[in-house]
């Protein structure tokens, strides 16, 4: 029986899949400008910060008990955690805690969260291989651009279809840049990114439980065990990700190969990278923005009788959960952000813990803050007026939040978010030392020094 589509394949599709493995087997070690390579070593901190931070949360006590009943061999050490296991298994810890929060890195073209499926496989690799820092640097470079050309590519219909896109490109990046780092030359790390390719993970449905930040670490476990499968002759499909039955065009309606190949190999996704200074939903940050804004201002959360919040309808559908019942799904509450955003001035893991997402103020503030969908009103911005008890009104119009490409965190910010989430888990001491030898990577001999300090 036939099957209809509405979309008809496309059977002249560019060689991706060879022209991204010659690209990741073959592009020069530190290929680009030092304000990339700075982005690279911006974008580790980051993820490794995030990564500690949520080493004892409940996810990542389960997901360790859960791969502890196969007594995987001691490979690799977990990040914020003192036990060792495989590195596969290192790889989907490392993942999931990294995303726990809700508080890594992000590709705003496409809301994918980059370094989440890639280092979070290459640092327990690397470890075991005894790589060096400048190694491990041009290989999330390069997995990172894997990922993100792919998502640029089939984005937004692919994520608009369900899929999320962390995960669903995150096992490529990972293949790429695990093959790039067990060194495989052009055809292994084709049949790397063929493997991965039959390896996508992760639903929308999920967001708001421990299953979303599961599809990272499922990613950089997939991703890792492509490339060594790889390495070892297992062989894939050499158009794995563009034949009309791969991985591009069975996953979205849209595939634009130009992403792929322009100007491969001179523009680097990562430069593209930002972080966030809110351990939520990205498209909450201008909200959240918005209202630390007020809170300068003067306003008062008992002085206020109503917030009008005028956003785009991504933001809702997203983040639309009027009454959160935990931490997780606060994460997910555009309400609750703007809440907390008045209420304490940040929005940091604390204040997405359950007792503050359920304490009367917050949800008495919360239940006054008025959402509508504005289209003329851009993804990355929010316009938001406090309505307040005495007749008085406050406006905020937010173009870009804190932490966007056009409002990036500084270094210093970077560091003290990495204290916040990795002083009460390794100690400040050790958080320092282990700060410095992320800014120091390139230059380190050995990633074995850094992932020992990165443990508790």
């Amino acid at each position: 029986m036939a099957i209809n589509t509405t979309v008809a394949a496309d059977h002249n599709a560019p060689p991706v899949t060879q022209i991204l493995a010659k690209y990741v087997a073959t592009h020069p070690s530190k290929g680009w400008s030092d304000a990339v390579d700075h982005e690279a070593h911006r974008t580790f901190l980051n993820w490794l910060g995030c990564a500690v931070g949520a080493a004892d949360h409940a996810a990542a006590r389960a997901a360790l008990a859960a791969v502890q009943m196969l007594e995987p061999a001691p490979q690799a050490c977990i990040a914020g955690r003192k036990e060792r296991v495989d590195i596969g298994s290192a790889a989907l810890i490392n993942g999931i805690t990294s995303h726990t929060f809700d508080f890594d890195d992000t590709h705003l073209k496409t809301i994918i969260h980059p370094a989440g499926p890639v280092a979070s496989a290459l640092l327990p690799l690397a470890e075991h291989l005894g790589s060096s820092g400048r190694e491990v640097i041009d290989a999330l470079v390069l997995g990172i651009d894997v990922a993100c050309r792919m998502g640029n590519t089939v984005y937004p219909e692919h994520y608009d279809r369900g899929w999320h896109i962390t995960g669903t490109t995150g096992m490529l990046g990972s293949a790429a840049a695990c093959a790039r780092l067990l060194k495989l030359n052009t055809e292994q790390t084709a049949m790397a990114l063929g493997i991965a390719a039959s390896q996508p993970v992760g639903l929308r449905e999920q967001f708001g439980t421990m299953t979303k930040p599961f599809h990272p670490g499922a990613a950089a476990r997939a991703g890792l065990m492509s490339a060594l499968l790889a390495k070892q002759g297992f062989t894939a499909s050499p158009k794995a990700l563009e034949a009309p039955r791969g991985w591009a065009q069975v996953v979205s309606t849209k595939y634009d190969w130009n992403e792929v190949t322009h100007e491969l190999g001179e523009r680097f996704e990562i430069s593209f990278n930002t972080y966030k200074p809110f351990a939520c939903g990205i498209v909450i940050h201008p909200s959240i923005d918005a209202c630390v804004q007020l809170r300068e201002q003067g306003v008062n959360a008992d002085d206020v009788e109503r917030i009008e919040l005028r956003v785009h309808s991504l933001v809702l559908e997203l983040t639309g959960k009027k009454e959160p019942k935990d931490g997780l799904q606060g994460k997910f509450s555009v309400y609750h952000g703007c809440a907390a955003g008045l209420i304490f001035g940040r929005a940091a893991e604390e204040e997405f813990d359950d007792h503050i997402v359920t304490r009367a103020d917050v949800v008495a503030l919360r239940n006054k803050v008025q959402a509508t969908v504005d289209n003329s009103i851009r993804e990355e911005s929010a316009d938001v007026t406090a309505f307040l008890k005495d007749g008085r009104k406050v406006h905020v119009f937010v173009e870009h939040a804190i932490g966007s490409v056009q409002r990036p965190m500084s270094d210093q910010a970077l560091e003290a978010k990495f204290h916040g989430m990795s002083d009460a888990v390794i100690g400040a001491e050790k958080t320092n030392a282990l700060i410095q030898a992320c800014w120091n990577l390139g230059q380190a001999s050995d990633l074995r020094g850094l992932a020992a300090l990165a443990t508790c």
